[in-house]
């Protein structure tokens, strides 16, 4: 989608995160989780979000890593009115890039069931012999 701006961010409105989040299914309100979102921009490798032309943000995703090694790709997500225009695809595209530029060559992410057959299309192949794993309970 042509008239769709990406840029790398260092901070963000926090509602407009939360509103990512509730549109991705993994928003649980409280104070302490609006309260972590402007570090959790700060503290990622890259942090991209999509605005379209009225200057909403339509879109955002990261990437976890320390700049030279392994990178994770996490909380990709599209406003749900945005959806099937490329925005997603295009989010993924750019945070692999800027890792490949960094000369991280390992590049990993965990997709929700649903979702490998997204992933597949940009390069992306299942794990095989791994499997994700989770400390403790999720939040």
């Amino acid at each position: 989608m042509s008239d769709i701006q990406y840029e790398v961010v260092k901070s963000v409105p926090t509602e407009a995160v939360v509103e990512l989040y509730r549109a991705g299914g993994w928003w649980e309100e409280s104070p302490a989780a609006r309260a972590i979102i402007p570090e959790m921009i700060r503290g990622s490798f890259c942090f991209l979000v999509a605005r379209a032309p009225d200057d909403r943000i339509v879109g955002m995703g990261r990437a976890i890593s320390d700049g030279v090694s392994d990178a994770y790709i996490q909380d990709v997500v599209v406003l749900r009115d945005m959806r099937d225009r490329g925005i997603g695809r295009e989010i993924v595209r750019r945070l692999t890039e800027r890792c490949r530029e960094a000369n991280i060559g390992w590049i990993g992410l965990i997709a929700e069931p649903e979702t490998q057959g997204f992933y597949v299309p940009l390069g992306f192949a299942p794990l095989t012999g791994y499997q994700p794993m989770l400390h403790g309970k999720r939040r």
